[in-house]
């Protein structure tokens, strides 16, 4: 009976880290995103500062 209680507490411990690591994934995957756009937002910034250089000249 004993063993059969290791085997049950070890199926959950893999079961809660595989729980674990695949929220740690998807909140990576959401920053990856928001770094994206907020890259991309910084960069229509600069790209507009630079077409009214080039007018200029």
């Amino acid at each position: 009976m004993d063993k059969i209680n290791q085997v049950s507490k070890s199926i959950t411990q893999v079961t809660k880290k595989r729980v674990v690591s695949t929220a740690k994934m998807k909140w990576r995957e959401i920053e990856s995103f928001r770094d994206k756009f907020q890259l991309e937002k910084d960069l229509r910034m600069y790209e507009n500062s630079l077409e009214h250089m080039l007018e200029e000249f």
